[in-house]
């Protein structure tokens, strides 16, 4: 099975004081948190809920 690498950008807002993480890869995903910690941890439970939803990931 050969893996899929998914692009996702992450900046500082600075004027709002967040990371901001897109990606043109996964549909829908925007989000943002006040630390890289933060941002890593809900971009591990998005990105699974993202692909599924948009049928790039099988729930097999």
């Amino acid at each position: 099975m050969e893996a899929t690498i998914y692009q996702v950008s992450a900046f500082w807002d600075e004027e709002a004081e967040v990371w901001v993480a897109t990606s043109d890869d996964i549909p829908g995903l925007a989000t943002e948190a006040g630390t890289l910690e933060a941002l890593s941890q809900k971009l591990h439970h998005m990105i699974p809920d993202l692909l599924l939803s948009n049928n790039l990931l099988s729930s097999n």
